[in-house]
């Protein structure tokens, strides 16, 4: 994958010393979620630290396709479906407080927003049913939705519901401008700072962290684990999400882009927008998602690409991402403590690629929590509810996958042992006792341990991004074993 149209040409200067290694709340993960709650902290006088193991909005929030929507393809649907009316209208109070805050703070900030009607539509007449249904499941939720049998689109389109004035925009000028805040606030930054453990002792936490400074002790009084999936395995949260990788293309196209944002209510998904661009617009189609670690999907980019260059005549490619999700297993985010009554450590996750107002509502929540207040509307974000049984089911049917393919990576490698590396590509190979991961890139052969340091998964070889996924919860690592993201904490070992 390139950089994305969000990351692309960008000289921001990391800031990798972070000061004194303590604060009343370290907020790990520099995405939306946690560099929102790490200002709204601030602002309430907390001393905070912020500590990226990359750089801020390098993993999902840099990588999605910047829509700030309360309409989200066929999510009200399925959560009227498991858990009734009211705890879709809670919600979508939290995204709507989430996507107000954002637009408010892009406004006094400068931050440049376009404000369009966002589209779930049908594709084909199957898809009808599952339009016609997020329509009713909107309107039970409180969004003022209608029906549109014709938006003019250049694509197929069978009919969709519309939810009018909602927003997209370029993500990382707001991080920019939260990083700016933070530090104008006391607050701190430590990019290039990996959250190695998390333990508690004596009411305080302590974290061990490498950077550039190597390894760091850092105390605080309480810790918001804001990256993607949860670092740490107490509360399980791994085996209560299930990592979805998708993908981006921006194209330049020499006629009209639809100015509403649309994604369609079946699959394969198609989701479409315009983005501005220094001397004119580019546009954005995304999909192909799949389960982190279980495919290559390079007959499904190859589709929708062809697809956006048959239905925009004309279109060139100048942009290719992917980003990676996490759904939970009764399709509501998990916000909260990490254990239920520990008021010293807490979680963000299982934003269902929504967090640019999920993720938001989630920092609104949090925030709170740790100030001493409380969202009417915070039962629909529980990290701890009754509600969870609804996904009971889900869970089960996940985690049996999760035990084959545990099985499966450590068996299969054993019929490609002696094969050799593609010219491009990578594999797993060799008996049990001595597996090794083996690819090229460019050229440049990589020899690593395919055993995934979080619960011992093998990892599989993805072509489209270039990377070693793991098929049990989602870690990933560069062609040498760097760590890209978790809920590893540390890379691939090296092979001999």
């Amino acid at each position: 994958m390139t950089t994305s149209l969000w990351l692309a040409d960008r000289h921001r200067p990391a800031e990798s010393d972070f000061g004194q290694p303590s604060a009343d709340v370290v907020v790990v993960g520099a995405g939306i979620t946690g560099l929102v709650t790490a200002v709204l902290l601030a602002r309430a006088g907390k001393d905070v630290l912020v500590l990226e193991a990359r750089t801020a909005g390098a993993v999902t929030t840099g990588n999605t396709t910047g829509k700030i929507s309360l309409l989200q393809s066929t999510m009200l649907s399925k959560i009227v479906a498991r858990h009734g009316a009211d705890i879709a209208r809670d919600y979508v109070r939290g995204n709507r407080e989430g996507q107000d805050w954002v637009l408010r703070y892009c406004e006094a900030n400068g931050v440049l927003v376009q404000q369009e009607d966002a589209y779930t539509y049908a594709q084909s007449a199957k898809e009808v049913p599952s339009a016609r249904a997020e329509l009713t499941a909107g309107r039970l939720a409180g969004l003022d939705v209608d029906w549109d049998d014709d938006a003019g689109v250049p694509f197929p389109y069978h009919g969709g519901v519309r939810l009018a004035d909602q927003a997209q925009f370029n993500p990382m000028p707001l991080l920019d401008s939260l990083i700016a805040e933070l530090n104008n606030r006391g607050g701190r930054i430590g990019e290039g700072a990996r959250v190695r453990s998390v333990s508690q002792q004596r009411g305080r936490v302590r974290l061990r962290v490498h950077s550039g400074q190597g390894e760091v002790d850092v105390d605080a009084g309480q810790c918001v684990l804001a990256t993607g999936i949860p670092i740490l395995d107490r509360g399980g949260f791994f085996a209560r999400l299930k990592p979805s990788r998708s993908y981006s293309f921006a194209f330049e196209v020499p006629g009209d882009i639809p100015r509403p944002m649309f994604i369609s209510a079946g699959s394969p998904t198609r989701s479409v927008r315009y983005a501005p661009v220094d001397g004119g617009e580019r546009l954005i189609v995304a999909g192909a998602d799949h389960t982190v670690g279980r495919k290559s999907p390079t007959a499904e980019l190859k589709e929708l690409s062809s697809w956006a260059q048959t239905h925009f005549p004309g279109a060139v490619q100048t942009h290719e991402w992917s980003a990676q999700d996490y759904t939970p297993i009764d399709r509501l985010p998990y916000v909260g403590p990490i254990l239920p009554g520990n008021e010293k450590i807490f979680v963000a996750t299982g934003f269902n690629k929504w967090g640019l107002t999920a993720g938001v509502a989630a920092a609104l929540l949090l925030s709170s929590r740790i100030l001493g207040g409380r969202m009417d509307w915070a039962r629909a974000f529980a990290a701890w509810s009754p509600h969870e049984v609804t996904g009971i089911t889900t869970a089960m049917q996940a985690n049996l996958e999760v035990g084959f393919h545990m099985t499966k990576g450590w068996l299969m490698p054993i019929a490609r042992s002696g094969a050799s590396v593609p010219s491009e590509g990578g594999l797993v190979s060799g008996p049990p006792w001595h597996l090794q991961a083996q690819c090229a890139v460019d050229g440049v052969q990589h020899r690593v341990s395919p055993v995934c340091p979080h619960l011992g998964g093998i990892v599989n070889w993805n072509d489209a991004d270039k990377s070693w996924e793991c098929p049990l919860h989602g870690s990933r690592f560069a062609p040498d074993g760097t760590l890209l993201e978790g809920p590893a904490t540390r890379g691939l070992t090296a092979s001999s």
